[in-house]
């Protein structure tokens, strides 16, 4: 019989057997951003539709074409989360964090959802990684930003990409550069799509990120923001790179781009990897003071970025990245006759109390059946327990992997012995760590 239900189109299941990986870069993400003083923000995967309308900006194709919005049952018009500055922005607010102690820094591990054509690292779900700092001004705030991107990257073993760096002003410089390129595309109206038509006169710098090709070979010609930036935005821009030099963070300045959403200001870089093929932008950011304030805060100025984790996995798989290895049971205690069945489980329970992972048999089995299941599982050591080892109270543990057996009196022995092969396994991966984090500092 067909399948009746089927997962939605861009989206994807993360079975068990891939899931490990997906922990490990959370894991690995919200620990470097813990070390540059970020912390964890979760907010509601849906928000009013205003909120997204007036942050992202409505001349955007997220906002135009790509938002799942619809009507709650009490008739208020909410989005599911497209991107996940908005929704700090307004935690940040509503909780009254601009009152403490500032810069605030936050992170974040979120789903967001947008309709668009999937493809390879473009799904309708997605999941990304962030972070917001607000309340710092400085290029250096702008800097350090970047280098925890790029300490993230690191930490997880990620090679050859490429940092692109611009900036785009202000609003003190931006109207002239608008005007410019307003005058550049009207000579060139004929040529591009409908939406652009549209943008020309609402906000023309988001034609620059159409996806159209004919609309970007006109845009490849058009006026370079980096002409028309007013003298602060130009000192500010020499101080990020100045400082991103004295972190030894390499990049190249990059005056084409300008990001997809409408909050930004200033600042604005790219992580990109020759791994993946079009979609090759692995982490977008930058600065947007203006946007605490539009969404009727104070004046806070704010920056961030947001990495997308589909595409680092894609990456990370890519480059042949390690990943650690899931942890198998360590312990598959298998019974032969109703009583040893409720010692095993007496066992099972005493062991993972302990904190050692155990399995028993739970379908039945003869004793041939469940060391296959073992096997399946990738036990370390599996404990045969019969009438003899019930009256004896000793058993034999065997070494799943080199087939050595020895007894051990139950249950302290078995303790005793698991706790052993614990201590050497710790020391053996974290030598292994060790020598991989000085091969990669080698390369570096």
């Amino acid at each position: 019989m067909a399948l009746t239900v089927h997962a939605i189109k861009g989206t994807q299941d993360v079975l068990p057997s891939q899931s490990g990986r997906w922990q490990y870069i959370e894991r690995r993400l919200i620990e470097t951003a813990r070390l540059y003083g970020f912390r964890e923000l979760r907010t509601p995967v849906f928000e009013h539709t205003e909120l997204f309308n007036r942050s992202v900006g409505d001349t955007t194709d997220v906002v135009q074409k790509e938002m799942y919005t619809f009507d709650d049952n009490g008739g208020r018009s909410v989005s599911l989360r497209p991107e996940g500055t908005a929704g700090a922005v307004r935690a940040f607010l509503e909780h009254g964090l601009h009152n403490e102690a500032l810069p605030a820094k936050i992170c974040y591990v979120s789903g967001c959802y947008r309709y668009e054509k999937p493809q390879a690292g473009r799904l309708r779900e997605f999941h990304q990684f962030g972070v917001e700092c607000f309340g710092a001004p400085s290029p250096a705030a702008d800097a350090e930003v970047i280098a925890l991107a790029a300490s993230a990257f690191d930490a997880l073993g990620v090679r050859n990409l490429r940092l692109e760096l611009n900036s785009i002003g202000c609003p003190a410089c931006r109207p002239k550069y608008s005007q410019a390129l307003k005058d550049y595309f009207t000579a060139h109206e004929a040529e591009l799509c409908d939406t652009c038509r549209e943008r020309l006169t609402r906000n023309p710098m988001r034609i620059l990120d159409c996806k159209s090709p004919v609309c970007a070979a006109v845009a490849a010609k058009a006026p370079l923001v980096t002409d028309y930036l007013c003298e602060d935005c130009r000192a500010h821009q020499r101080g990020v790179e100045a400082h991103l030099n004295a972190r030894g963070v390499a990049f190249i300045n990059n005056p084409r781009i300008v990001r997809g959403l409408d909050y930004y200001t200033r600042t604005v870089f790219e992580f990109i990897s020759s791994d993946l093929g079009a979609q090759a932008t692995v982490c977008g950011g930058g600065r947007y003071d203006g946007l605490v304030e539009q969404m009727g805060g104070p004046s806070v100025p704010a920056l961030g970025f947001g990495m997308g984790l589909e595409r680092l996995l894609m990456v990370m798989e890519a480059q042949g990245c390690p990943f650690p290895e899931d942890k198998p049971c360590q312990v598959y205690l298998a019974p032969m006759g109703d009583a040893a069945s409720l010692e095993a489980t007496r066992l099972c329970g005493m062991l993972r109390d302990e904190g050692f992972s155990a399995e028993t048999d739970l379908a039945g089995r003869g004793l041939k059946a469940q060391m296959k299941y073992a096997n399946k599982l990738g036990a370390r050591y599996t404990v045969v327990l019969g009438e003899q080892e019930l009256a004896d109270g000793k058993a034999r543990l065997k070494n799943m992997g080199t087939g050595e057996e020895r007894e051990v009196i139950l249950p302290d022995g078995l303790l005793s012995a698991l706790y052993d092969s614990e201590i050497e396994g710790a020391l053996n991966d974290l030598n292994a760590t060790l020598e991989s984090d000085w091969l990669r500092k080698e390369e570096k």
